[in-house]
Order: C-alpha cells, then sequence, then structure tokens
C-alpha cells in the first residue's frame, strides 16, 4: 500500500549532469526529488560568489523538502556526479500528512537526519582543528556510504575533490591540501583514482574524535 502511494507521487525520473544545479538559490517552483544515483550537495552563497557547502546528499537522500516549505528557495543544490533523481510534485506534499501519516513522518524523520548531519558539521567547523575537521568529514562520508552499501573492502567512489572539502570545512585550498597530505602520511587513509580507501577506519575516527554510534535505519521514500 505505502510502496503503491510512493510510486504514485512520483511523477518523472530524469537524469542530470554533473555541475547542474537541481534548485537554484531563490527558486520559487522547486519540486521535491529522491536522489536515486550519484552524488549532489546543497549549498549557500554569499554576493562575493564564496560558497558554503551545507551537506553532501548520497543515493535516498531527498532533495528540495526545505525548498517546498520556504519560497524561495534559500540554498542551491548541485549535482557532484551525473545523478538520477525521481521527482515529486511539491503540489502534493501537503496531501501525504493527511493521506498517509507514517509516510509523513518518514518525511520528516530524512528532513531531521539533514539537519542532524549540518549540525554535526557545524560543531566540526566551529570546535574541530583542521586535522580533526576533515578526519571527521571522511569519516562521516565512509559512514553514511557503508550504510547504503556502497564500501567494499574499506573503499568507495569519492568524487568530492579538495575545493568541495575547503568550502564545507572553512579551509582555504592551500590549507585543505597540506591537511589531506598530513593524514595520508599517518596511514588513515589514500585517494586513487576517484575513489577513497580507509586503511583504518577505527583510528580514523579515534583522531577526529567521533564517537561511533550505530546509525538508524533510514526510510526509502
Amino acid at each position: 500500500m505505502e510502496i503503491e502511494y510512493i510510486n504514485s507521487l512520483k511523477r518523472d525520473h530524469i537524469r542530470v549532469a554533473a555541475g547542474t544545479d537541481i534548485i537554484h538559490p531563490g527558486q520559487e517552483d522547486a519540486e521535491v526529488y529522491t536522489l536515486f544515483a550519484g552524488w549532489a550537495f546543497r549549498y549557500q552563497e554569499l554576493p562575493d560568489g564564496r560558497r558554503q557547502i551545507l551537506n553532501f546528499l548520497l543515493p535516498g537522500d531527498l532533495i528540495g523538502l526545505q525548498s517546498s516549505l520556504l519560497d524561495p528557495a534559500e540554498h542551491g543544490v548541485e549535482a557532484l556526479t551525473a545523478v538520477e533523481l525521481c521527482v515529486h510534485p511539491r503540489n502534493r506534499l501537503l496531501q501525504v500528512f493527511g493521506d498517509m501519516p507514517k509516510l509523513a513522518y518518514e518525511l520528516t524523520w530524512l528532513g531531521a537526519r539533514e539537519q542532524s548531519i549540518v549540525d554535526d558539521n557545524l560543531t566540526t567547523v566551529g570546535q574541530r582543528g583542521a586535522a580533526e575537521r576533515v578526519a571527521a568529514f571522511i569519516y562521516t562520508l565512509y559512514r553514511r556510504a557503508d550504510v547504503l552499501g556502497l564500501v567494499t573492502k574499506n573503499s568507495f567512489l569519492f568524487p568530492v575533490n579538495q575545493t568541495h572539502i575547503g568550502d564545507a570545512l572553512g579551509m582555504s585550498l592551500v590549507h585543505t591540501n597540506k591537511t589531506i597530505a598530513r593524514l595520508k602520511r599517518l596511514g588513515f587513509f589514500s585517494i586513487p583514482n576517484g575513489s577513497i580507501v580507509i586503511h583504518d577506519p577505527e583510528g580514523l575516527a579515534r583522531f577526529a574524535q567521533y564517537e561511533q554510534d550505530d546509525l538508524a535505519p533510514r526510510p526509502i521514500i
């Protein structure tokens, strides 16, 4: 019943090229999407073009929930890789709360989960040193990818470059480069050919002062 209802909400399945804005800052008619495949990120920009990456989005994450509730969109979402998106018309979002309360709760859970990721990143930027920031950032993505079954032998696709990391963690490109090089020398990870291999997940977590609690099962919309 719930699966049939979710399928009825889906209006389209589209592909978007890497580097394309899925949602534009200030957009007033953004739809709600499920990221079916690929990576994306949510960001805000200052008038002079400086960018803060708020969160990286992996398969199964919702895109545009905030924009559907707050007009105009207060952030943008860019495809980091080529992505596939399930399109859900925004004008049916409120209908879910009346028709399917359990599904509405799962939507709310996904929104709260993304907010908790942003909160963790704010703590990282505000309180961790540079090396701890990068370690926590990489370990968090490793854990999220692992839950999705994207990790094989501690290795997973890593389309994030040093500019993205700097924009997420409030670090210059030079500082980011030096910090990554230091963590590599310490033997925590290597980054070969667009992937990352985590050689010592437990050590990386300890270095980042990251508490390794179990991640809660996530609903799929």
